[in-house]
Order: structure tokens, then C-alpha cells, then sequence
């Protein structure tokens, strides 16, 4: 049985202080933010968000209590880390969880991506 397509993300909380910021950052990097309560693919998701920040902060047993009102969010790559159907190279993981570091005192993460349906992502259109 064949996987079905999906997008590799890494699911993070955001102090909302500093989301605009970071999604700024991540963009020069082609670094998608995907705020998951407005994520295209959850049909609830704002229900999805507070199972995801819920989950998080469960596995840490206290110690990211202070998140507890932070904003999850999915990161995605864009098409530049891609060479084909290839995996995603190293260095893509590594630009992301040094990127988060610089933040490091505004997000919590568990390191490793895991796997969504896929975000469609507007393209321009030329004339």
C-alpha cells in the first residue's frame, strides 16, 4: 500500500509576540508558516489547534506551561528543498532548528517533522 501524499512539517507553539517575526524569518528562508487553527486543511481548526497545543504541553508534564496560550503552528518547506521525489535533505531540517533557536526563548518543539495532508500554497499567475 502506497502512502498517501503528504507535506512534511514540524509542529511548533509560538509566543503570538513574536509569530509575525518568525513567519517573516522563516519566509526568507522558503520556510511556510501554517497557523493550524486557519490551516486550509483542518475542517475544525480551531478544535485542531487546542488538540495539538493540549498534546504538546501533556508531553512535557508542566514544563512548557508557559505556552499554554502560544499559537501552534505547522512549518513547512517550500519547493526550493526539493530536488524531485527525493527526501528532504539534511540541510533543510537543520536551516529549520536553527532558525527556531534564534527564537528559542518564544517557541517549543519536539524535533522531528511529522506529516500532513497537503497545504496548497497560491501561485501567481503571469500575464
Amino acid at each position: 500500500m502506497e502512502r498517501a501524499p503528504h507535506e512534511n512539517v514540524a509542529t511548533v507553539l509560538v509566543d503570538p509576540a513574536v509569530l509575525r517575526e518568525l513567519e517573516v524569518h522563516l519566509m526568507t528562508l522558503d520556510l511556510r508558516v501554517w497557523p493550524i487553527a486557519t490551516a486550509p486543511i483542518c475542517p475544525d481548526g480551531p478544535r485542531r489547534a487546542f488538540q495539538e497545543r493540549r498534546r504538546m504541553l501533556m508531553a512535557r508534564r508542566g514544563e512548557w506551561e508557559l505556552a499554554a496560550d502560544w499559537t501552534p503552528v505547522w512549518i513547512s518547506f517550500g519547493e526550493s528543498w526539493y530536488d524531485g521525489a527525493d527526501p528532504l535533505p539534511w540541510v533543510a531540517h537543520k536551516t529549520l532548528y536553527r532558525t527556531l533557536e534564534q527564537y528559542a526563548d518564544h517557541v517549543r518543539y519536539r524535533p522531528g517533522l511529522g506529516g500532513v495532508p497537503r497545504l496548497a500554497v497560491p501561485h501567481e499567475r503571469s500575464a
